[in-house]
Formats: structure tokens, C-alpha cells, sequence
């Protein structure tokens, strides 16, 4: 099951401090780049994936074109892409040995998050971070 819980969104965003966003954008209009600021903001690293912008820097951070190009290890994948493309993405994500995947809102795949959870990942779906960092008043990193 998803973590749905207060107690357990928080113990997540509490224990990561590397987040791969799949999706990121370099346009300030999508919400990619808003949460990734946001995240960042709080202490995150936050190393934005994103093909189509490959090689480009967001953020101050380089832009990879795939999870299975990043050398770091990674806590959490931050999936903002369409609920039909998450599969793929959380494949990837177990691939590169990731504690966690968040799905943003509006992203949706019960098949992948029962992949991810029988191999050991925690999974949330159709939330975003940024929203539940504020909402349950969690600090930023020291």
C-alpha cells in the first residue's frame, strides 16, 4: 500500500536527502520547477532528469537524461510525468537501487507502485512533496 499517513509522509520526507526528479523542467511555468526550487529550499539535493534538456543545468544542478546515468545514490525518484510513462520510470528506479518513489499529483499506476513496494521501495502516489512538506510543517535540512 501507498503511504498515505501523516506519520509515514513524514518519516519519508524526514529520512531522504537526494531526490531524482524525472520531469523536471527548465520552463518557470510548469510545476516541476517551482517544487524543485521549493525542494531545494528545504535542503534537498535534487538532481533534475530530464532528456529532452539533457546536458543543460536547472537549478545549479546538471540535467541527466535517465535515472541509470546518475553515479550518486539516490534516496527518493520524484516522477513528474504522465501517469502512463511512471512504469518505466519506476523500473528505472528499482533498477538504481532507490529507497523511495513519489508520484506527483495526478500520477497514477497501481501496477508500479506494487512493483516498487515488492521490491522494497516506499511508494506515494498522486501527492506532491512540496504541498507536504508545508502542510505537516516539516523544517528544512540543516
Amino acid at each position: 500500500m501507498p503511504l498515505t499517513t501523516d506519520a509515514d509522509l513524514r518519516r519519508l520526507l524526514e529520512s531522504v536527502r537526494t531526490i531524482a526528479m524525472v520531469g523536471a523542467s527548465d520552463r518557470p511555468e510548469r510545476p516541476s520547477y517551482e517544487v524543485m526550487a521549493t525542494l531545494q529550499a528545504h535542503g534537498y539535493r535534487v538532481i533534475p532528469v530530464n532528456p529532452q534538456i539533457t546536458g543543460e543545468h536547472l537549478h545549479g544542478e546538471f540535467i541527466f537524461r535517465d535515472l541509470a546515468q546518475l553515479g550518486d545514490p539516490i534516496d527518493m525518484v520524484d516522477i513528474f510525468r504522465k501517469s502512463a510513462a511512471a512504469g518505466a520510470v519506476v523500473d528505472q528506479a528499482i533498477a538504481i537501487g532507490a529507497k523511495a518513489v513519489w508520484m506527483q499529483l495526478g500520477v497514477i499506476d497501481e501496477a508500479a507502485a506494487a512493483r516498487a513496494e515488492a521490491a522494497g521501495l516506499q511508494v506515494v502516489m498522486d501527492r506532491c512533496p512540496a504541498i507536504e512538506l508545508r502542510r505537516l510543517g516539516i523544517a528544512p535540512i540543516d
